[in-house]
């Protein structure tokens, strides 16, 4: 790997480490193994380095999506009935909490900053839209090329189900939901579990 790649990778470990307030151009660089100038040099700031750092995180945690498609055997989560193929996928994020509680808990600190910091909230702009796109192929299958108003609202409505799995899980792992919680919810929502008929 050349500097750029030792910068971004350091930088995504420094992030984990310590967060995205508290890491400095000199953590990055004492875990990189470059020089302070390499940055500037490669990504322009710091800010900026740190921007990609993150955004290539969350798209490596969005693997973990894309990995519940498939169980192993050839089956898809397309060859399931759609409530089966919910639960499935959020197994798999539910699953990976321990795992990825670090990026969890970067997002929220990440997500804390918006307002006070522009730049942040334009990088993170374009990449918002795409992820809506990759949860509705994760959990779905939908092509954004084929059907791209089908992905957009699906994406939509995974990505604000995933912010609010993702709080209840950082405040309480015992109380917060599981897939088959969920997918019981949204059964009741759905008018599909049977439940008394409107009077």
């Amino acid at each position: 790997m050349g500097h750029r790649e030792d910068l971004l990778e350091g930088a995504k470990r420094c992030l984990l480490d310590k967060g995205y307030a508290r890491t400095t151009a000199r953590d990055i660089v004492a875990e990189s193994g470059t020089n302070l100038a390499s940055i500037g040099y490669h990504y322009g700031s710091k800010e900026a380095l740190l921007n990609l750092a993150f955004l290539k995180l969350t798209e490596e945690w969005g693997d973990v999506i894309a990995e519940s498609r498939a169980d192993g055997e050839g089956a898809t989560a397309e060859d399931l009935p759609p409530l089966e193929r919910f639960e499935r996928g959020w197994a798999k994020v539910i699953g990976s909490y321990e795992e990825s509680r670090p990026v969890w808990k970067l997002q929220m600190e990440i997500v804390s900053r918006l307002d006070s910091d522009p730049e942040l909230q334009k990088a993170l702009a374009g990449p918002q839209l795409e992820g809506r796109k990759g949860l509705a192929e994760g959990f779905l299958g939908i092509d954004e090329h084929a059907d791209p108003e089908r992905a957009r609202l699906a994406g939509t409505f995974f990505q604000a189900l995933l912010a609010g799995v993702m709080v209840q899980w950082m405040v309480d792992p015992e109380t917060a939901p599981s897939a088959k919680d969920l997918t019981e919810g949204l059964k009741i929502v759905m008018g599909l579990d049977g439940g008394p008929a409107e009077g």
